[in-house]
């Protein structure tokens, strides 16, 4: 945890933000994965972390507006607790490392909020993401299930996201320590990533070192030689040379905070021309991103001149033809490049999206488009000094697309379906960093990971380490 002072301060200006009555941010239980004393890895609700920084089960953070009383609920173990699980630190313990003013038990959150509700004060909550929660809300709040999304507080998420979205310095050196983690994650697939070897062997390492680590993945491994599925969880085959290997992978730290990379290598450890060639497009739009961003840039502006370097360079390889520009106004590159630049990265690896995509990425001056491809850009708005993002360009090759626009003749006029059809069976290509928009630019967080052509191919030749 951070020091009280921290929380404190996050948690008044919280009061400053969000209006008159209560604010109530729950924690998260535990969800069992087929049984019921089964759970899965325990993961406390992102928010509550960030107010009260506690991360255990069967927590409630309530903050009075109107009387900037801080309250946290919860109950000490009981012997049966102790035996199967351990010591845990008393509420109240845990209440003063919060800094809070209150502790008291778990079953005094109903009653307390029972009170506001029959005394018409208005009761704060963000939208739910788990069942669970949504009848806890129900019951605490008198609102019918059906209607408990709809009726989440607007005037919270917009001041929790306006919180969050800036990092501190101590949130920073938290991702810069998720990233380094990842650095290691991804140079041992690289190493690891030759003809013979199971996907699962290379994910289970990556896996295997963030939990080395003491901390979990910040989402599961996606790891395939098939990377033109862009979440690709299915590890059965076999790496083959001629193959392009696509691993997205990030680790979490003690604290919870997060990474997220993706590496593209080739299965043995170079690189075949058509596989440079394409290699080498991602990656000018990579670095083109990275040399746009800086405070005051729409990112949507940033992500459209991304997709103008790969029209332009599939262009150049005969994939795709007439005016780059058209085609991205269009959508045309949206065959090959179907989602988006990037997203806020955080205390989630899509930070603050149980909030709603649209509540994080975008604003009342900038609004999601409908277009394909362009519709799935998580981030569009104008960034901010103290956001930290990703950037992840890509270029993918989807049979059941090409096939999709070609029998509807779509975009003829940009796209050479008869070249296209051969590349069939590349896969796909993405390279993705983490990055901290500064004051009069970016700097991307974290050691240097290899990703030119020369890095990689380097690196693939060195021994993986036992």
């Amino acid at each position: 945890m951070f020091k009280p002072d921290v929380y404190r301060q996050r948690r008044n200006r919280l009061v400053k933000n969000t209006g008159k009555g209560l604010v109530l941010l729950p924690g998260n239980e535990d969800a069992s994965m087929n049984y019921r004393a089964n759970t899965y890895h325990f993961r406390q609700d992102s928010t509550f972390l960030y107010f009260f920084g506690i991360d255990q089960q069967g927590l409630a953070g309530l903050i009075d507006l109107d009387e900037n009383v801080h309250m946290l609920f919860g109950d000490d173990a009981g012997i049966d607790d102790i035996i199967w699980m351990g010591p845990r630190p008393s509420i109240r313990s845990l209440g003063e490392k919060a800094g809070t003013d209150k502790t008291m038990p778990y079953k005094e959150l109903g009653k307390i909020l029972k009170q506001a509700v029959d005394s018409k004060r208005e009761v704060h909550y963000l939208p739910p993401y788990r069942e669970e929660r949504v009848l806890r809300l129900e019951n605490w709040l008198g609102i019918h299930h059906s209607e408990v999304q709809q009726k989440a507080s607007r005037a919270l998420i917009k001041a929790v996201v306006s919180q969050r979205s800036v990092k501190s310095d101590e949130e920073i050196q938290q991702i810069e320590k998720a990233v380094d983690i990842a650095c290691e994650m991804h140079t041992t697939a690289m190493k690891m990533a030759m003809p013979g070897v199971y996907e699962r062997e290379i994910a289970g390492r990556v896996e295997g070192i963030s939990l080395s680590h003491g901390n979990p993945v910040s989402f599961p491994v996606i790891l395939s030689v098939q990377g033109q599925t862009l979440h690709n969880h299915y590890h059965g085959n076999v790496l083959k040379k001629g193959q392009i290997m696509v691993t997205d992978a990030g680790s979490e730290t003690s604290m919870r905070y997060s990474s997220d990379i993706t590496r593209s290598v080739p299965v043995g450890g170079k690189f075949l021309q058509h596989q440079k060639d394409v290699y080498e497009i991602v990656l000018a739009a990579l670095q083109s991103s990275i040399d746009s961003i800086k405070p005051g840039a729409p990112y949507r502006d940033i992500h459209l001149r991304s997709a103008g370097i790969i029209a332009r360079g599939l262009t150049d390889m005969g994939l795709m033809k007439g005016d780059p520009e058209e085609a991205v106004h269009q959508g045309a590159h949206a065959l090959f490049f179907p989602h988006g630049l990037g997203h806020m990265l955080g205390l989630d690896a899509h930070d603050m999206e149980d909030l709603g995509e649209d509540n994080v990425g975008y604003d009342d001056e900038i609004k999601r488009s409908e277009q394909f491809g362009l519709a799935f850009l998580r981030l569009g708005r104008r960034l901010q000094k103290g956001f930290v993002l990703t950037s992840e360009p890509g270029i993918y090759f989807i049979p059941a697309l090409i096939d999709k626009w070609r029998d509807e003749g779509k975009f003829k006029d940009f796209i050479d379906y008869g070249k296209v059809e051969p590349w069939k069976n590349f896969g796909g290509i993405r390279i993705e960093d983490d990055i901290l928009v500064t004051a009069d630019g970016c700097r991307v967080l974290g050691r240097p990971i290899p990703k030119t052509v020369a890095e990689i191919e380097s690196t693939m030749q060195q021994p993986v380490s036992s």
